[in-house]
């Protein structure tokens, strides 16, 4: 009798061991919850040798369920642990955005004696890259030599991504070299880091090298012309992985090329993509792939298009409303932003990263009152602690509107210290509404904690100016001369005949630049007509040797606001395309007041539509007037 109890047990633990193992590879918590619940109320998770907490705890880790991973692994036997669940709850911590716990988990795990294998020392590598910890990194790799694993592929590309990740990239090639075997993911994972810290040239000597191309191969390779404004180039790729190496562009590598696609402003590919998804795909898009588009359209200024992708998603979660919150919000579209997140709240739970969007839209359009609504009801409310991001932005907000006052006490009564973003927000309102004092006082904050960067130098220096301090503009600027420090340089790109066209202030390096300054000889000339008045305020101190500039006579000062980058780049647009089209260009930096208002006016005069993203925000001119109404 007894032996049938034993056996009836034995049966029913591998029948639950069996499910735990199914709801693991499924990610199917709830059911795997229900499932702990049974056999901790039946006691059959006491009874011996059925291992059956080793199968909860992979259930959790599978799941990403942290905690509850954590806590089966505590209740687990030392002598029941082995190897792989000790690796399981690391990876676990990795993935889950806890590396730090993963890596003093394998230290912990050194100290106990547990044998590691090889795919214990790819978690570990895993959570260095996670964390950029160079250190613990190469301790691992040395680890890895000691411990026999130097000639596992597996490990040697799990440290190869570790030092990419870094930046180590000499480490990388130099691992490479001396693996014995290679597989594709060893090329592709060497190919990743010489696009990123040794350009795209440099890759397609590696590329064109590879015995063997996989999707991700074919996609980094794409991606990088992509990014780079090398059109052509990356339709040539597109077409040859998919009509003569026969590989399909799958949910993955689908985004990737969309997010590319945004991080360059390139629409011609990001359309291309879209529709080869819409004929390829039989079902619905997947909902992936469908918030990279919402994502990649209204980063390219197609807000109109990534709402219309939103509108027909049968399925949206929190990254996709999120995703077209903070599209709206970068085209200062504030008040559609807060109608919207009344839908969402009906459909989805807010986080941390829904206020985020909706307070730097309450940012760019004026909206303070909402914007203090939603940041002060934050916890109470929404049950989410407010983070530096929250924080910045409603600083923004303020600082903006000229609530200085309550922006630094904003900053003093954070329970984290603040950053640079934080502090130079507020620096940004106090050289806007000319508050001097609290500007000096921000820059000294600012140079302790960061004392490399001297951005703030300059806008401090260019406040003085315009406060018509010249001796302490002065002063500064020989400071920084003498340090050789130079401002980042204005870029404004656009893109023309399937080519990125990239402008900086005074560029003559065009193959056009005669026809371009003829236009823009008679583009000011037709604006001044118009009413347009430069504002020779903007042109200030570059960090550049221009030691005379205070003795710069009036035309001169307007002949250097004339030539900055953005406006060569609308005249590039105006006499390489067609008359009504509009014209797309991205920077770097943030658009200056003047060149704001020459602008509206070239809108106006040439009845086209310029859509300019700066590093904030979209600015979209029409018919003479900015869609942030000259709220920025």
């Amino acid at each position: 009798m007894i032996w049938q109890t034993e056996c009836t047990l034995s049966l029913l633990a591998r029948h639950y061991w069996t499910l735990f193992r199914t709801c693991a590879r499924c990610s199917s918590l709830d059911v795997g919850k229900k499932l702990h619940a049974s056999i901790v109320t039946t006691g059959l998770v006491t009874c011996q040798n059925t291992y059956l907490r080793n199968a909860i705890l992979h259930m959790y880790a599978a799941c990403g369920s942290v905690l509850y991973a954590r806590k089966v692994f505590d209740e687990i036997p030392l002598s029941y642990k082995d190897t792989v669940d000790w690796t399981t709850l690391m990876g676990c911590y990795a993935r889950g955005g806890f590396p730090l716990d993963g890596l003093n988990l394998f230290v912990h795990m050194r100290k106990s004696d547990v044998l590691i294998d090889e795919y214990t020392m790819v978690v570990v590598f895993l959570a260095s890259a996670k964390m950029r910890c160079e250190q613990f990194g190469v301790q691992g790799h040395g680890c890895m030599v000691k411990m026999g694993f130097s000639s596992s592929i597996k490990a040697c590309n799990a440290v190869m991504d570790m030092y990419v990740k870094c930046g180590l990239i000499d480490k990388t090639r130099r691992i490479f070299s001396e693996m014995g075997e290679k597989s594709v993911v060893s090329w592709t994972v060497v190919l990743g880091g010489v696009v990123k810290w040794e350009g795209f040239e440099n890759a397609r000597l590696l590329f064109d090298k590879m015995p063997e191309r996989n999707e991700v191969a074919w996609t980094v390779m794409i991606a990088a012309y992509i990014e780079n404004g090398l059109t052509k180039e990356a339709f040539g790729l597109l077409r040859e992985m998919l009509f003569e190496s026969g590989f399909e562009l799958n949910f993955v590598t689908l985004s990737s090329l969309l997010s590319a696609c945004a991080q360059s402003g390139n629409v011609l590919v990001g359309k291309w993509v879209h529709v080869y998804a819409l004929k390829m795909i039989e079902h619905e898009i997947d909902i992936v792939v469908a918030t990279t588009l919402i994502n990649m359209y209204a980063k390219c200024g197609r807000i109109d298009d990534a709402f219309r992708v939103f509108l027909v998603m049968p399925r949206r979660n929190v990254i996709t409303w999120n995703a077209m919150l903070s599209g709206l919000a970068m085209q200062g579209k504030g008040d559609m932003v807060l109608d919207l997140f009344g839908q969402m709240i009906r459909e989805v739970k807010p986080d941390d990263v829904t206020f985020t969007a909706i307070l730097s839209a309450c940012s760019h359009s004026g909206l303070v009152d909402q914007g203090r609504h939603f940041f002060y009801s934050l916890e109470s409310t929404y049950g989410i602690k407010p983070s530096i991001e929250h924080c910045s932005c409603v600083v923004d907000l303020l600082g903006r509107a000229g609530h200085l006052e309550e922006a630094e006490s904003i900053i003093r009564r954070m329970t984290i210290p603040p950053n640079e973003v934080v502090l130079g927000s507020l620096l940004g309102s106090c050289s806007f509404h000319k508050n001097l004092e609290l500007g000096e006082c921000l820059i000294k904050e600012l140079v302790q904690m960061y004392p490399d960067n001297t951005e703030y130098h300059v806008l401090l220096s260019n406040m003085y100016s315009l406060a018509g301090r010249n001796d302490k503009a002065n002063s500064i600027r020989v400071v920084l001369r003498s340090r050789g420090v130079r401002k980042v340089p204005g870029i404004s790109s656009i893109y023309v005949g399937g080519q990125i066209h990239c402008f900086s202030a005074g560029d003559k390096l065009h193959p056009q630049s005669q026809e371009i300054y003829m236009m823009l000889d008679e583009m000011i000339r037709k604006i001044r007509l118009a009413g347009y008045a430069p504002d020779t305020t903007c042109e200030k101190f570059s960090g550049s040797n221009d030691g005379d500039y205070y003795g710069y006579d009036q035309e001169e000062k307007e002949q250097a606001l004339f030539s900055h980058s953005e406006k060569l780049a609308v005249c590039f647009g105006l006499i390489s395309t067609q008359a009504g089209m509009p014209l797309y260009i991205f920077k770097n930096l943030r658009i200056c007041q003047d060149c704001h208002s020459a602008m509206k006016v070239v809108s106006k005069v040439y009845n086209r539509e310029i859509v300019i993203r700066d590093r904030n925000r979209f600015h979209r001119f029409k018919l003479g007037s900015c869609s942030c109404f000259d709220y920025w």
